[in-house]
């Protein structure tokens, strides 16, 4: 009874350390945002530099992410997030100390490195141990962190008239969680032997050379999933107040206002979603928020009046928070357990790419067409996600609730 009840404890105990873990991965997108304006004042560099960290980041990011099924069966869990989390923390605080612009990109790299196992490991993690309302809970959790970055960001602005504050301060953070994930590295282990068949073994069991998953093309399409997906998410994000603002006439407060009711809107989205996961099936759940995320879309594009696509990018906002922690539960079923982990981390690179180049296509059409045109190929977007989501279930045994 005693065994049972420390090993309950310490289950609780690493689901809170993975929750603070990803409101810590959220809290460095926060942070850039406003501390932009003052790095690039600080380097002497011009407004589209950003481009050359972000780049930086999101290779680093690809990279880890891409390799971490891999790295996870080498390391184990606890040891990957410990490595992880210094080099997240390390590069954080080397943006304080860098003297030039060309050493900050460098430190850009390291993060993406640091960020992009964190992120694929704690997902296969969760999708391994725990159901689906948690995996909902853990991405909420990013949500918490990316609405506090700015705030911090802005209080060490207001303080200390330095951006540098904010990037500590959270650094420190970073470190303080990796010598956590040191200290417990043994409890991410599994306690008892591996069973005999494959179907009672973990995901973090399987050992699945990357060539063996690279061959299936279930995967493949999985990677299509996510790259799709983060780029609906993140165009709204990136886009929202530029649209409404030079576009469609809206005041600059109003459309602030809902270009941050757009992210408040997603994360009541994954908190709903955690709270309701389990009682209807997840495969159901994801194509009635898909096909939602279309509609919402489908109403922005549309705009007879504003209030139509101000609603329209609120119910993008609460569609789309559940596909991407469901579509992670689901990596198992559409490509099968021994692929998973590999898959998992595929996954988040994809969408760590889809996530830059996407919403940066629409820059593009914007600047060659008009900015109306970002609406069309949002919806167009969805309606893409809509047909690889349908295809990936095809031989999917539904799970139930």
């Amino acid at each position: 009874m005693e065994t049972a009840q420390k090993r309950t404890a310490s289950g609780a105990g690493l689901i809170v350390l993975a929750f603070i873990a990803f409101i810590s991965l959220g809290l460095p997108d926060g942070l850039l945002g406003v501390a932009w304006p003052s790095i690039r004042a600080n380097f002497g560099q011009p407004l589209d530099a950003l481009g050359m960290l972000l780049f930086a980041s999101t290779s680093g990011y690809l990279t880890s992410s891409f390799l971490s099924g891999r790295a996870m069966a080498r390391l184990g869990v606890g040891w990957l997030l410990a490595r992880s989390g210094a080099a997240t923390g390390i590069a954080l605080l080397g943006y304080t100390l860098a003297p030039y612009w060309w050493v900050m990109v460098i430190f850009g790299v390291l993060g993406g490195l640091g960020a992009g196992a964190i992120d694929a490991g704690i997902n296969t993690y969760i999708a391994s141990e725990h159901g689906e309302s948690l995996m909902q809970w853990l991405h909420a959790s990013f949500g918490v962190g990316i609405t506090s970055g700015p705030i911090i960001m802005t209080a060490g602005i207001s303080a200390f008239s330095s951006w540098r504050w904010g990037y500590t301060l959270v650094g420190v953070a970073q470190i303080t969680l990796a010598l956590i994930f040191a200290m417990t590295a043994a409890m991410w282990k599994r306690k008892d032997a591996p069973a005999a068949h494959d179907e009672e073994k973990r995901l973090i069991d399987y050992k699945t050379p990357m060539r063996a998953t690279l061959r299936t093309p279930a995967v493949w399409l999985s990677i299509l999933l996510f790259f799709a997906y983060t780029g609906i998410e993140l165009i709204l994000g990136h886009w929202t107040y530029t649209l409404l603002t030079e576009s469609r006439g809206i005041a600059p407060q109003v459309a602030g206002l809902w270009a941050g009711g757009y992210w408040a809107t997603f994360t009541i989205g994954r908190i709903l979603a955690g709270m309701f996961a389990a009682r209807v099936r997840l495969t159901t759940l994801l194509r009635v928020c898909i096909l939602g995320a279309l509609a919402g879309a489908a109403l922005v594009w549309w705009n007879p009046f504003p209030l139509v696509s101000l609603l329209g990018i609120a119910l993008v906002g609460i569609s789309v928070a559940p596909i991407f922690p469901g579509l992670v539960s689901l990596t198992s079923a559409r490509v099968g357990a021994q692929h998973a982990a590999n898959t998992i981390g595929m996954q988040i690179g994809a969408a760590g790419l889809g996530g830059a180049l996407l919403p940066g296509f629409a820059g593009f059409l914007a600047r060659t067409f008009s900015l109306e045109v970002i609406p069309l190929y949002l919806t167009a977007l969805a309606f893409l996600l809509f047909l690889l989501y349908s295809l990936s279930l095809r031989g999917v045994k539904e799970p139930q609730a």
